[in-house]
C-alpha cells in the first residue's frame, strides 16, 4: 500500500490540535508535562519522536491514550523508512509448503 501524503508527525498534531487551540506555549506545556522545554520544542518542530514515556505524559495531559501517540509515531516512522530504505536486494524467505503443518 502506497500513501501519497505523509502521515502527520505527532509533533504537528500536538501543536495544531492541542497547543494552539489551548493557547499553550511550549514553555507552559513543557512545565505541565514535567519535561525540558527543549525536549518539547524538538517534538513540536518534528526533530524528535514520541517515546513510550512521552506518550504516557501526553495522554495524561491531553486526555488521550498513549497508544494514539505511539501509533502516530509508528505510522510516521514507517512512512519515512519506506522512502529511505532500499529493500530491493533483501532476500525473501519462505516456509516450505506442507499441508499437514500449520504455523501461527
Amino acid at each position: 500500500m502506497t500513501m501519497m501524503h505523509s502521515p502527520p508527525h505527532p509533533g504537528e498534531v500536538l501543536k495544531e490540535l492541542y497547543l494552539e487551540p489551548l493557547n499553550l506555549t511550549i514553555t507552559e506545556a513543557a512545565k505541565g508535562l514535567q519535561i525540558a522545554r527543549k525536549t518539547l520544542s524538538m517534538l513540536v518542530n518534528c526533530h524528535a519522536g514520541v517515546s513510550a514515556e512521552m506518550a504516557l505524559k501526553l495522554a495524561k495531559a491531553f486526555n488521550t491514550t498513549p497508544e494514539s501517540w505511539l501509533n502516530m509515531q509508528q505510522q510516521y516512522s514507517l512512512w519515512e523508512s519506506e522512502r529511505a530504505v532500499d529493500t530491493s536486494q533483501i532476500r525473501t524467505f519462505s516456509w516450505p509448503h506442507n499441508e499437514n503443518e500449520h504455523r501461527a
